[in-house]
């Protein structure tokens, strides 16, 4: 899963290897995401994209299977979209 996002300081966008690579710093100006907890959101960020490349394959495999059952949406990705939307909501570039 390629997850991507928008460094709160320069305004660019970045993917969650870029930081995780780069130690929780923005790879273009370098600001840190979080400094008090580098190594925890690293270690977070990297749990999501493992999370979400393991989420994908798993409903693309029950897709192939083509069960006699649906899934609702919201029921997979409800909470996802809500915590997601707590992170776009925070989006103010600092000086």
């Amino acid at each position: 899963m390629r997850i991507s996002g928008t460094c709160k300081s320069c305004g660019r966008d970045l993917v969650a290897r870029q930081v995780i690579d780069g130690g929780g710093s923005c790879p273009w100006c370098g600001t840190p995401f979080n400094p008090d907890y580098a190594v925890t959101l690293v270690e977070r960020l990297a749990n999501a994209v493992e999370a979400g490349e393991r989420l994908e394959k798993a409903i693309e495999e029950l897709a192939d299977l083509r069960p006699g059952f649906t899934i609702e949406t919201e029921s997979v990705v409800g909470k996802i979209k809500r915590d997601l939307a707590r992170l776009e909501g925070s989006l103010v570039q600092q000086s």
